[in-house]
């Protein structure tokens, strides 16, 4: 051990800690019991090396009795082979912070830091160094990382549906065929399996796969939705599986974690999935089949815990047979099959989906404009090719561009030239003039009437059927019979 010089004279904390001095007080035990107990390697030196303090924790990695370890020099330690080098020397001879992996002689590693205490002068007063199983570290480091992969995918997926257009998001269903199908989706929505929906464009596949997911045991986690046709097809894989920094030249310099991933744990909606072309789709099929995704330029090898929905509207058996779609993807994604019918198909429902977008325009602009009678018949009698989509948008063009708050369809030449035969003089309800045989003004009468209700109901079928003392199928039936 190297002898002290009249100028290396111990500090007097030094010779206290030496001596034994330093736990004479209740104060000075109490924290020496406190340091005992502390988890982590614990053991202090002077500015020579000289063991000073250990704790229990540093007599179990250096396999020696605290008493034996005090007086030590850590230089004589490391050439007995109790551990194999001193962070503790590096410390006092670069008069700085080290940190390292230490390991004792029987292949245990702990990860050290040693830190010199210096007095007023800058002189080296001691050195402490704490220490914790190199293990319990790098799993404590893996946590993290996984803590922050995590937060990266959420915030990645928050951002991600910041640029979603949510539009409209509510099911509207006044007609059997819908209530029956949202029947359906209820039991469907507690189950992980895959779903298809087919319909047309604009019958509301989106809106239906929010539903699914908001009513399914993943509803607190993300709804991802995808236009598969909107994604560049260079970009596709790299867009689902995500990458690795530096995995391709102009990539994110952090990486990206990929759509698998960002929808985690929540639902995936693959929307016009027939628009992906047959590379991708044998990519999705493989994790279709194993779950697995393996971002570009990674080697490690993620799993996808995601519910899968998917959306088309063209005739996908006949892609197969044209070798268009992978028949082996089709049977993957159709394990539930739910057909949207089209908006002609169920009129019950435009009704009601007028008067909702309606409403919905005169919060957002602040107006009171309601449809006439004749504005009701016009949206009951035409087909509506582009389904709900299209009926928000004639009503929204209707409510921005007309002068009054009565909506009567007059200036839309899109309604008025597609239903041709439908359309008749308007008058005021007050001046209509009725002429014809007696039945057919109780008729155009009954048609009035019908339509004043609706449009005071907001399209509510039930509710005008009760306020027109009729069951609602009669009301169904007159409607179909374009009574209306």
């Amino acid at each position: 051990m190297p002898v002290a010089s009249d100028h290396d004279k111990p500090h007097p904390i030094q010779q206290e800690l030496l001596t034994g001095k330093l736990s004479t007080t209740p104060g000075q035990q109490f924290l020496q019991q406190i340091i005992d107990n502390s988890y982590d390697s614990i053991f202090v030196t002077d500015k020579f090396g000289n063991v000073l303090l250990a704790n229990a924790g540093t007599g179990l990695f250096m396999e020696h009795k605290i008493e034996e370890l005090v007086g030590k020099n850590v230089e004589y330690l490391v050439k007995k082979g109790t551990y194999d080098w001193s962070p503790t020397m590096k410390a006092i001879k670069t008069r700085s912070v080290v940190s390292g992996i230490v390991r004792n002689k029987h292949g245990v590693q702990e990860m050290a830091t040693s830190k010199p205490l210096l007095d007023e002068n800058g002189e080296i007063v001691m050195v402490i160094t704490n220490a914790r199983d190199k293990d319990l570290v790098e799993n404590y480091i893996a946590a993290l990382e996984k803590e922050r992969t995590t937060v990266h995918r959420y915030k990645t997926a928050v951002e991600y549906l910041s640029e979603v257009d949510s539009g409209n998001k509510e099911l509207v269903a006044e007609s059997p065929q819908m209530k029956q199908i949202i029947k359906t989706s209820n039991f469907i929505a507690k189950a992980d399996s895959t779903v298809m929906l087919i319909g047309e464009t604009g019958t509301g596949k989106e809106v239906m796969a929010r539903y699914i997911h908001r009513n399914s045991l993943r509803s607190k986690e993300p709804f991802i939705p995808v236009n598969c046709a909107a994604i560049p097809h260079e970009l596709l894989e790299s867009e689902f599986f995500g990458y690795v920094r530096g995995a391709f030249s102009g990539a994110n310099p952090q990486g990206k974690p990929g759509l698998f991933e960002i929808a985690d744990k929540g639902t995936l909606f693959l929307d016009e999935i027939a628009e992906l072309p047959l590379a991708m789709q044998s990519k999705l099929l493989r994790v279709l089949e194993s779950g697995e995704v393996q971002r570009l330029g990674d080697t490690n090898v993620y799993r996808a815990n995601v519910r899968f929905i998917a959306a088309t509207n063209r005739d996908l058996k006949a892609m197969m047979s044209q070798k268009l779609f992978r028949s082996d993807l089709y049977y993957r994604l159709n394990v539930i099959p739910l057909s949207l019918p089209a908006l002609r198909d169920r009129p019950e429902d435009i009704l009601a989906f007028a008067h909702k977008f309606l409403e919905e325009l005169n919060r957002k602009y602040a107006l009171k404009k309601q449809f006439s009678a004749k504005a009701t018949q016009l949206l009951f009698n035409y087909n509506w090719p582009g389904n709900v989509r299209e009926l928000r948008n004639v009503i929204e063009r209707l409510v921005i561009t007309s002068s009054g708050d009565i909506l009567n369809f007059e200036e839309d030449s899109l309604v008025n030239r597609k239903t041709g035969s439908e359309t008749e003089q308007s008058y005021p309800e007050s001046t209509r003039v009725y002429q014809g045989t007696l039945k057919s003004v109780i008729k155009s009468v009954e048609e009035d009437y019908i339509n004043q209700v609706l449009a005071e109901c907001g399209g509510r079928i039930g509710e005008a059927a009760r306020r027109l003392g009729i069951h609602r199928t009669m009301l169904y039936r007159k409607m179909n019979n374009k009574c209306i």
